[in-house]
């Protein structure tokens, strides 16, 4: 009886789950829809030829199950469901070219034994302005922010402790410098006098972030480096790098931040996707929860997030 009732719970949680991310995703859709009604691409049919908007989008929705019922061999009923939206706005004009990126991704699984916890969280602008000076080189300005929209929790206390939340943290990276960029799908930027804002709007979490502990907000300046390469390794799969470095010159320059984000694409048609991917993190200033030796202690380490799923996109 009991297995019956948790697997019926299981399924009201799962449907709950599935409506929700199906009713955001056909706004986000129809949004897309609509606005391209509102967007007049310039090309060649144009009066000025000499401006041109590249705009390309995408929205995903990637599930992933497993149910079991009076399985010899055992296992968890789980659930997860994802929402990812992927938009580029690239703009050139004779010699300056302006590329942007918005990337928003929220992300929820479901077992029985756990319910509900959150298993992707991230917002992201990337933006680099910049005017050519000779063929495949560019003097740039870049600017980065990177967060998340809700709370997080280590779930290995009790009580569950938090980690972090909406602009805790948030990073703002910005500074000049110079880049090679061969296309969109190849770009390397380099700046050697770059600034990053580090925000924790939770006080709790302030010095878990390398903050001090009555502010909000740590000031740092150095250089940055951020590539992008996507590659078509065959038919409908292509592989996605992002690399961010950054070196502060104002306290200990040798420990350089890593992010690091992989991507795999692959294509079943114009709608069906599978899609595979791993981001690892290094920030010698943020305290992550570890055990050693049977003790629980904070300290730098690495972070790894993987997501795989097959799922629905619509590009446009």
């Amino acid at each position: 009886m009991n297995s019956n009732l948790h697997f019926l719970h299981f399924n009201q949680a799962k449907m709950k789950l599935f409506k929700t991310l199906f009713f955001a995703s056909t706004i986000f859709l129809g949004n897309s829809v609509f606005a391209q009604d509102d967007v007049t691409p310039l090309d060649s049919t144009v009066t000025d030829t000499t401006k041109v908007w590249t705009i390309k989008g995408e929205n995903t929705f990637l599930v992933n199950q497993s149910t079991f019922s009076n399985w010899a061999a055992g296992g968890v009923n789980s659930f997860a469901g994802n929402l990812i939206f992927n938009y580029d706005f690239n703009y050139k004009k004779g010699k300056w070219n302006w590329d942007n990126k918005v990337l928003a991704a929220y992300g929820q699984t479901f077992q029985k034994e756990t319910d509900w916890r959150k298993n992707d969280d991230r917002f992201m602008i990337n933006s680099l302005l910049g005017y050519e000076a000779k063929q495949y080189w560019m003097y740039t300005f870049f600017l980065n922010f990177n967060t998340q929209f809700a709370k997080g929790y280590d779930y290995t206390t009790e009580p569950k402790r938090l980690l972090s939340g909406s602009f805790a943290p948030a990073y703002l990276s910005f500074g000049p410098g110079f880049a090679y960029k061969r296309s969109d799908n190849f770009r390397v930027n380099l700046s050697p006098a770059s600034a990053r804002f580090i925000f924790v709007g939770i006080d709790s979490l302030r010095t878990d972030y390398g903050l001090d502990a009555d502010k909000n907000i740590r000031t740092e300046f150095g250089a940055s480096l951020d590539a992008y390469y996507k590659v078509d390794l065959m038919k409908n799969i292509s592989f996605e790098n992002i690399l961010k470095l950054y070196s502060n010159y104002l306290e200990d320059p040798q420990n350089i931040d890593v992010d690091y984000t992989a991507n795999l694409f692959m294509t079943v048609n114009d709608y069906i996707t599978v899609n595979a991917g791993v981001q690892l993190l290094y920030d010698d200033n943020t305290m992550v929860p570890k055990v050693k030796n049977g003790i629980e202690e904070k300290g730098p380490g690495l972070q790894v997030r993987q997501i795989l799923g097959a799922g629905i996109t619509y590009k446009f």
